[in-house]
């Protein structure tokens, strides 16, 4: 199994990635999120020139957040600096559309998109629409080297964890993106994704299979409800709540789920109280709501974390990580990306996972 690590998109986060690549990962995976983040090419870019070996892919780049030229001109410039170790994931996206107060956008564009991104990094001329206009484009310096690299090629995976997601994962995409799978068989969406691949004439091996995680390597005397634990897990667990609200009263609720009403309803209480005290307008509860996502807590969000919540994620003492590690591996995982929420949860990563995990396997 390959092992990666989920990085914010902080813009020193190169540091970070440097001693993953020393620690024996095998991917950097940076989070693309504009009203919450650094830039991520930017991040990337430094990534890139701070390491040699380790791959660096977005997880996930949204459509609707750059037109397809500039995300095909920006993969391909980290690409000149990190040749052949950059890979371009891509999903209808959660925060960056929400924190806007925005749904995910369609399957649908998400095909056209990926399919014209494709297109400019083979060096093909494709069609670009803005309104009624329909105008042909190319990365027209595609052959100077001094830009971009489009010469040493660029991976594109999907990220899709519904069925419609998944048939345009095997009709054009070269890997797949999952959420978090550890005691569940993979095989029904694997048989989705191949019977799409074979259907559009592709190979109907089974996808490089990428699982978004998160968790802690558990230290002598901690346990699952210990403060660091909290810090370094809890922010990754309460998206799903947030999500959950959006469901039941966010503007951008078109996840595809159905929101738990007695979750929603405590967390909404909540998120009223926080805005109460903090001045926000009810038109924008949404940006409350959405604060500290995948970074921190927000005051008294903690009770949101369950015991039982931490226990289902990535988190343990190094056999017990092992071990699920195993379980995912045989249900159809190729590489974990583990999310961590700053540097400090990356520098803590880096080195239990290292140690306690990649060492140990090896």
């Amino acid at each position: 199994m390959d092992y990666g690590i989920g990085i914010p998109s902080y813009i020193e986060a190169w540091r970070e990635v440097q001693a993953a690549e020393e620690a024996g990962f095998t991917h950097a995976w940076f989070y693309d999120s504009q009203l919450i983040y650094s830039d991520v090419y930017a991040t990337m870019a430094l990534a890139a020139e701070h390491t040699s070996k380790i791959k660096l892919g977005t997880l996930v780049s949204i459509p609707s957040n750059r037109i397809a030229p500039v995300t095909a001109s920006a993969i391909a410039t980290i690409n000149k600096l990190a040749p052949g170790r950059v890979i371009l994931a891509m999903g209808t996206g959660y925060t960056g559309r929400n924190t806007m107060g925005l749904p995910a956008i369609t399957i649908d564009q998400l095909r056209e998109y990926t399919q014209q991104v494709q297109g400019l990094l083979r060096g093909e001329d494709v069609l670009f629409k803005e309104g009624d206009k329909e105008r042909w484009v190319r990365l027209i310096h595609g052959d100077q080297e001094e830009f971009i690299n489009i010469k040493d090629p660029i991976s594109v995976y999907l990220a899709a964890n519904g069925p419609r997601g998944q048939q345009v994962v095997g009709e054009i995409a070269d890997g797949w993106v999952t959420t978090l799978r550890v005691r569940r068989s993979l095989e029904p969406e694997i048989a989705t994704i191949s019977d799409a691949a074979g259907r559009a004439g592709r190979s109907t091996e089974k996808p490089y299979t990428v699982a978004l995680t998160f968790g802690c390597v558990l230290r002598e005397g901690e346990t699952m409800g210990s403060q660091r634990v909290m810090d370094r897990v809890g922010p990754s667990i309460v998206p799903g709540l947030h999500a959950q609200w959006e469901a039941g009263f966010g503007p951008g609720a078109n996840l595809g789920m159905r929101p738990d009403a007695e979750m929603a309803d405590a967390f909404n209480t909540y998120i009223q109280e926080y805005a109460r005290e903090n001045g926000t307008p009810s038109d924008r509860l949404y940006l409350d709501a959405h604060r500290g996502h995948m970074v921190f807590l927000k005051p008294e969000e903690e009770q949101f974390v369950t015991q039982e919540a931490i226990a289902g994620t990535l988190t343990g003492h190094g056999p017990e990580i092992i071990e699920k590690l195993e379980a995912m591996e045989a249900n159809g995982v190729d590489s974990v990306a583990i999310s961590v929420t700053d540097a400090q949860g990356a520098r803590d990563l880096i080195q239990d996972f290292g140690h306690e995990v990649i060492k140990k396997l090896a």
